[in-house]
């Protein structure tokens, strides 16, 4: 575990450091096909997924990004992860993602916790923009981008090939308006 890594707090949630005991988790979401369906990760071991906590936890080596464990604060049961990645420092933005266990889809959760990890990304990290790049498809992810105040900026047609086809991707931001 990583002392510096920082623990994030909502009403329900805390947004915590992975640890080994999440690595079936991660395993469980990061290959179920109703989560991996729009999202650009999949694994089809656990050992293949244990790189991705290590990853996340790497915050030395990975510049570029923090991602944390979503947990129930009263049952401490993992939902999913959220987090922000490629950290553009010399343009200040970077681009937000996330996944639930579909058990926990629908229940509000990234309604709350997505607003913690912008202020965290524009205070902590000196963001002044956060990205959002959302199949096309993903109506579900595009309501709840809006939801959060990101704003839709266009559309990138065909422009990533997926499962033997292209996809188009809607882009959109959130401005940090305090660094204008």
């Amino acid at each position: 575990m990583n002392n510096k890594f920082p623990t994030l707090e909502t009403e329900r949630f805390i947004l915590r450091q992975f640890t080994d005991n999440d690595l079936e988790n991660v395993y469980k979401g990061l290959s179920h096909p109703d989560v991996i369906r729009y999202y650009g990760i999949s694994f089809d071991n656990l050992e293949a997924a244990k790189t991705q906590i290590t990853w996340f936890n790497d915050l030395e080596k990975n510049e570029t990004g923090i991602w944390w464990a979503v947990c129930s604060k009263d049952t401490n049961e993992f939902c999913g992860a959220g987090g922000i990645n490629d950290i553009d420092k010399a343009n200040k933005k970077a681009e937000i993602g996330f996944w639930l266990l579909p058990e926990y889809w629908g229940k509000g959760i990234m309604k709350e916790i997505m607003p913690q990890i912008c202020k965290y990304g524009f205070e902590k990290s000196g963001l002044h923009r956060i990205e959002g790049f959302v199949d096309s498809e993903n109506k579900n992810c595009k309501y709840g981008l809006a939801k959060l105040d990101f704003k839709y900026e266009g559309t990138m047609k065909d422009c990533e090939f997926k499962d033997g086809k292209f996809i188009s991707l809607d882009i959109y931001a959130i401005i940090n308006e305090s660094t204008n």
